[in-house]
Formats: C-alpha cells, structure tokens, sequence
C-alpha cells in the first residue's frame, strides 16, 4: 500500500485505544490509523513533525482546532499548536464532516421516526447534545423539528449544573466566554489520556431525562449514570448518536440498556473511527486542501460514497 493513502489520527487520548485497519473508498485503498499520545501535547508536536509529508492526511483527536456556535468559530490554542507542526500535510479536527454528516444524521433519523420517547408515550421526544460549540451541525438540526432539548456545554465542559435549552443563549456564552476558554490548556475542558478511563456520571440526571443522547463519545463516556438495585439499566430505551466506538464500549452501553447506537462515521472491523479520520479521508479523495473544501463539497463527496449513518440495535 502506498503511503500517498496512509492517514493518521494524532489523538491526546489514550493509546490504549489504538488501531489500524484498511478499507477502500470509491476505489481507493487506505490505511487508517489511531495513535494516541496520552494526554501529551509534546508528543502529539513530534508526531506530526514526524508524519509530515509522510502521509496523506492528519486528524487531529481529542482535541477540537475550533469551536463553532452560529457562524462564528474560534481557534482552541493548544489544537492551534500541534496543527501548525505540519508543514506539508493538510491537518484537518473533522469539523468539516460535523458540520455535514452529523448534521444529516439526525434529519436523517427524525425522518424515519427514530427519534422518539423511549417509553413509547405521545410526548415530545427529549435530546440531549453534551456540546453544542463541539457539535453545532448536530445541534442546528436538533432545532429543525419539535422535541425538547438541553445542550450541556456548561454542565460538562464548565461544570456547573445548568441546563442550556436555547441556542441563543448558545451563542451569547461562546462570545463572552470562547476567546477565554479557548486559551486555557484543553485538559481543562475535556478527558484526555488516562482521564477517558476515569467516570464522573457528571449531569446523570440528564442522561436519565433524555430519549436521545448526541456527541462525542469520551463526554458521553465519562459521565455514564451508573447502575443501581433500583435502576439496573439506566439507559433502557434510549439511543446514543455518536462515533470513536469501540467494541468495549458498545459492550457497556449494551449493559446499560441502550436500545439504539448511531454511529455517524462507518464501523472498520468492529471500530467506528473518529470525525477527524473521516475527514482526513475525504480531504485525501478530493485532492483539495482543506481550506478549499466548503459543505456543498463534503455532502457531494459523501453522497457519491453512500454513507449513511450506521444503527446498531443492541436489545433483543
């Protein structure tokens, strides 16, 4: 295999989570990989020194290069730091395909009548985004159709227990609050390395609250209800959109009663990879740099791949 079709995801998440596979896309064959760095920015630097010009692609994982609310984005510093480390290589966070995919996942799912209460009632079904300036494409589409919905940016990433229901207010706090934010060191805000192992069940009420559970996976992962004599499966008849999936942690969200997994990027051997890869992908089949790629250019490319989200039913 040429390495002109190797891309890499350069994570700060655990390394124990690493993988390589191989599939083909319109095509053409790729070697995809995972290589986490345990929550070390250092590493990640000399990773993608040492990849650049050496492959096709670098995503960046478990770290954002943008947070996005409305039309507006801002640079996270520490993903500004590794991105630039590159010289040759187009470096890419998957917020491209967020924008795109996840976005046409959930109109996807509200079409076919998938989002729904999980007790089966005539309410309006309940949706919870754990980041709205991490998922804004999820987030938008959440708005398009009736339901209640709580975004937990402050409940997860600020930790203080406020519900945002509006992404108004959305928009208002990532003003005042993402020039400063985006400053701080990004462990601050979010799981890397060995914390994505640790639980928190931070916001358990809401994951309790909700029918649908959207975002990325380690925000999700880490902050789990657990289970009780009383509540033996905390998330029966519930659905998860997510992606980074690893067969472990199907296994626990099976143990936990989820009725539905979505995973928004195609499961490789028994592995749902993260946007970034996806992303690198995409910008190696194109030819274009990342910059030049806009969303009539990702739902072009995704529509010509086919790729729908993946749904997993985990109960009999």
């Amino acid at each position: 295999m040429s390495e002109a079709s190797r891309v890499v995801s350069v994570s700060l998440g655990s390394s124990s989570r690493d993988r390589v596979v191989r599939a083909s896309f319109l095509g053409q064959a790729f070697q995809i990989e995972r290589r986490g760095t345990d929550g070390s920015l250092d590493r990640a630097c000399a990773l993608v020194r040492e990849l650049d010009g050496k492959v096709a692609a670098i995503g960046l994982g478990g770290i954002d290069l943008y947070l996005v609310a409305g039309r507006r984005r801002w640079v996270v510093r520490d993903a500004r730091r590794i991105a630039d480390c590159a010289r040759v290589t187009p470096v890419v966070d998957g917020s491209g395909l967020k924008n795109t995919l996840e976005r046409e996942t959930v109109r996807f799912l509200q079409q076919r009548g998938l989002i729904a209460p999980a007790d089966g009632t005539a309410r309006l079904p309940r949706i919870l985004v754990v980041s709205a300036v991490d998922r804004f494409g999820m987030a938008e589409a959440c708005t398009e159709f009736p339901c209640e919905r709580v975004f937990g940016d402050v409940i997860f990433a600020l930790r203080l227990p406020v519900p945002i229901r509006n992404l108004g207010t959305i928009e208002i706090l990532a003003r005042l609050l993402l020039p400063i934010i985006c400053r701080q060191p990004f462990q601050v805000l979010y799981p890397t390395g060995d914390e994505q192992g640790r639980r928190h069940t931070r916001g358990a009420r809401w994951f309790r609250w909700a029918d649908v559970i959207g975002g990325d996976y380690h925000y999700i992962g880490t902050n789990l209800p657990r289970p009780s004599a009383g509540e033996p499966q905390p998330l029966a008849g519930k659905m998860v959109i997510t992606n980074t999936t690893t067969e472990k942690d199907v296994a626990r969200l099976r143990s936990l009663g989820l009725a539905r997994l979505v995973t928004t990027t195609p499961r490789l051997e028994g592995r749902s990879f993260g946007t970034n890869v996806m992303e690198c992908v995409l910008v190696a089949l194109s030819g274009k740099h990342p910059e030049d790629l806009h969303e009539a250019d990702y739902l072009e490319l995704l529509q010509r791949l086919g790729w729908q989200p993946e749904i997993v039913a985990l109960q009999p």
